[in-house]
């Protein structure tokens, strides 16, 4: 894997949703600069809305240029950069469905630790202009990943993801991400779920109803 776009949002994006003026940080768009990962985020990023985006479980959002050809069909009239989805990395080789929740990699001079995916909230929709691409980006089951940073350092273009260590707990983020949205919660997927020590403890509060 490797980081082909390093992406930030400078200015917030004003918007109006149902008739309340709000301001988003998902436009962003791809930079030259070297971006610095701290505990809770990209630092000189724009974060508006802390409670969901932002902090120890997601100070740094990954996702997929391999993902890109399919909504570029998708949505071809759109004017297409990297990070066009939020990412603050644009990944090569990033694939879901074998990167475990709790993985540790090395990256610049960054250590991160896999965390979990991202679910899309209507921000998405409206910067994609619709909120049908909320089914359509679940459907899609690639959602990307957070990151929690181990230890602060820089990352760039060009950088390298080299896994230190591979969680011996086996859940996956497509695997998270599909336990999720799904109605039935299979008992085998959701104890690894519970037994996960890096998926975050709110996650697990949430999912206890289901044991």
């Amino acid at each position: 894997m490797k980081i082909i776009s390093t992406n930030i949002c400078n200015e917030p994006r004003t918007f109006v949703w149902n008739g309340t003026e709000e301001q988003t940080g998902i436009f962003k768009f791809p930079t030259s600069e070297k971006l610095f990962l701290t505990k809770s985020d990209v630092q000189k990023d724009t974060i508006i809305n802390r409670v969901n985006h932002g902090g120890e479980n997601k100070a740094c959002y990954l996702f997929s240029a391999d993902q890109y050809p399919f909504w570029k069909v998708k949505y071809p009239n759109h004017e297409w950069n990297w990070g066009m989805f939020g990412e603050n990395l644009t990944i090569t080789g990033l694939d879901e469905s074998q990167i475990r929740i709790g993985n540790v990699y090395k990256m610049g001079s960054a250590l991160v630790q896999v965390s979990q995916p991202r679910e899309p909230c209507y921000k998405l929709g409206i910067r994609f202009g619709t909120q049908q691409i909320l089914k359509e980006f679940i459907d899609q089951n690639h959602p990307g990943t957070y990151v929690k940073i181990l230890e602060e350092g820089e990352v760039r273009m060009g950088d390298e993801l080299k896994l230190i260590q591979q969680s011996e707990n086996t859940l996956t983020v497509q695997e998270f991400y599909e336990l999720m949205f799904l109605k039935e919660k299979p008992k085998d997927l959701l104890q690894r779920f519970m037994d996960n020590p890096a998926v975050p403890l709110y996650k697990k509060e949430r999912m206890q109803k289901y044991l």
